[in-house]
């Protein structure tokens, strides 16, 4: 399935170039666009995770900087039968974590400075628990992709914008819709984006949370872990890019039962820990 859902992101993005291609400049806009769009499909595919690790600003970490953290993945991935990920950290005092690559043998996971201090032992493990199981799912090529997709397509709502002011486009020239229509793409292909984002992630959420219960068997310290992260998140946010912000366990700014949370790329926090331990909270209503 996430092979499928991989075929389709890369799809998607080259017919995307191409119909832009064709928009600007024609018939060689649209072969230079296939051109680039071989090329990015060929970047998406191999390094779409160094690119969502360099725009989340994450660095390489020692076992001497982040001893928790090796030891719980070095347990974790010997129990899931998987090779051990890279790990990264990332210099932000708002507790998160993501995992990406193109399979369990080029995986890398991140987590952020915050989240040491914030969790302990048993609840670090279930969020290490959660990024391994995208891993062990095989999922996490999908959304490296699916966040290089999205700030594609930004960028080329923008560019259409700004040709459609300027007089840009083919047949912006036959009709003086340049304007209103590179409007219209500048508000569409953001929401595109997100679509695709959706498609992706809210429910490969579920199953990462499932996996990482059953691979502690500690459901309650995944759960406790996700109110936390999800409270203290809140008051200090996660700078991170919106092509990237489904890629973490908790997405910055959206958690929580909002109106926001509806458009969310993750399901509401108290609906995970309702599926894990049964209610919508670990410490009562």
């Amino acid at each position: 399935m996430n092979g499928l859902k991989t075929t389709f992101l890369l799809t998607g993005l080259t017919l995307l170039l191409i119909l832009a291609g064709d928009f600007f400049g024609g018939q060689s806009g649209a072969l230079i666009a296939f051109v680039m769009a071989a090329a990015m499909n060929f970047f998406s595919y191999f390094f779409s995770d160094k690119i969502a690790l360099a725009m989340s600003g994450a660095r390489p970490a020692s076992r001497e900087e982040l001893p928790r953290i090796y030891e719980a993945v070095e347990r974790l991935t010997a129990k899931a039968r998987i090779p051990m990920p890279k790990i990264f950290v990332i210099p932000s005092n708002s507790p998160n974590a993501f995992a990406t690559g193109r399979n369990p043998s080029h995986a890398s996971v991140a987590v952020t400075e915050g989240i040491l201090g914030v969790l302990n032992d048993e609840e670090l493990e279930g969020v290490l628990a959660h990024e391994l199981g995208h891993v062990r799912n095989r999922d996490i090529l999908t959304s490296s992709i699916a966040a290089t997709l999205a700030g594609a397509i930004t960028m080329i709502a923008r560019m259409a914008f700004w040709a459609g002011i300027f007089g840009g486009g083919r047949r912006d020239r036959d009709d003086e819709g340049g304007g209103a229509a590179g409007l219209i793409m500048m508000i569409l292909a953001p929401f595109a984006a997100m679509l695709i984002q959706l498609w992706v992630s809210r429910t490969r959420e579920y199953a990462a949370d499932a996996s990482a219960a059953e691979l502690t068997g500690n459901p309650q310290g995944l759960a406790r872990a996700l109110e936390k992260i999800s409270g203290v998140s809140q008051q200090i946010p996660l700078e991170a890019s919106p092509s990237t912000a489904h890629m973490f366990i908790i997405a910055p700014l959206l958690s929580g039962e909002s109106f926001a949370s509806l458009f969310s790329t993750h399901p509401p926090v108290r609906q995970r820990i309702q599926r894990l331990i049964g209610r919508p909270s670990v410490y009562g209503a």
